[in-house]
């Protein structure tokens, strides 16, 4: 049997807002005791919004996905559909606007299906992904101006094959891949 985790919080001795870059950045500079008495003096974490990941599979069974590049890999990647949760919105509306927004594809039945930490040791939200079943194409996508998107409606052995061969490369899209593989084997 799994023991419960006993929280051992830090104790924030001090905080301070460092930088904000608009919506979607900022960062906090903390000194923390921790309980075994030891002080960090400068402890920093990045403040983002939570975001929102959806695994779309249509009513014959395939699976939308996406490519785009990435600036700060320089590469262009497949991926799941995703972005963040705008101010006032759930994460479920969130995560449909993200999938017709992106794909023009909607519908269906939506579920929680992961939650994960970005990173825990220093970023403060997370990442929600749904599993979005019986969507269909209701729409052309309509990307924002800072994206470049294109959208693949795959075979879920070929998503597999891109997840075994390491296509897929962005960690928060492949644990819940993995995952929805894993269950539906």
């Amino acid at each position: 049997m799994i023991e419960p985790l006993q929280n051992r919080k830090w104790k924030v001795l001090k905080s301070e807002n460092i930088l904000r870059i608009g919506p979607w950045l900022s960062v906090r500079q903390e000194e923390v005791e921790l309980p075994n008495g030891h002080r960090i003096p400068t402890w920093y974490i990045l403040e983002f919004p939570d975001w929102v990941n959806v695994i779309a599979v249509t009513k014959d069974g395939r699976m939308v996905m996406i490519d785009q590049y990435r600036h700060a890999i320089g590469e262009t990647r497949y991926e799941i559909v995703a972005g963040v949760i705008d101010p006032g919105e759930t994460p479920l509306e969130a995560a449909q606007r993200e999938l017709s927004e992106e794909t023009g594809f909607g519908g269906g039945t939506w579920q929680e299906f992961m939650v994960l930490s970005p990173n825990p040791t220093n970023h403060n939200n997370r990442s929600i992904t749904f599993l979005a079943t019986d969507v269909e194409q209701l729409s052309a996508p309509h990307e924002e101006e800072s994206e470049d998107i294109h959208v693949h409606v795959m075979t879920k052995e070929d998503v597999r094959e891109l997840l075994e061969k390491g296509e897929i490369i962005q960690a928060l899209h492949a644990a819940p891949l993995w995952k929805y593989f894993a269950s539906n084997d």
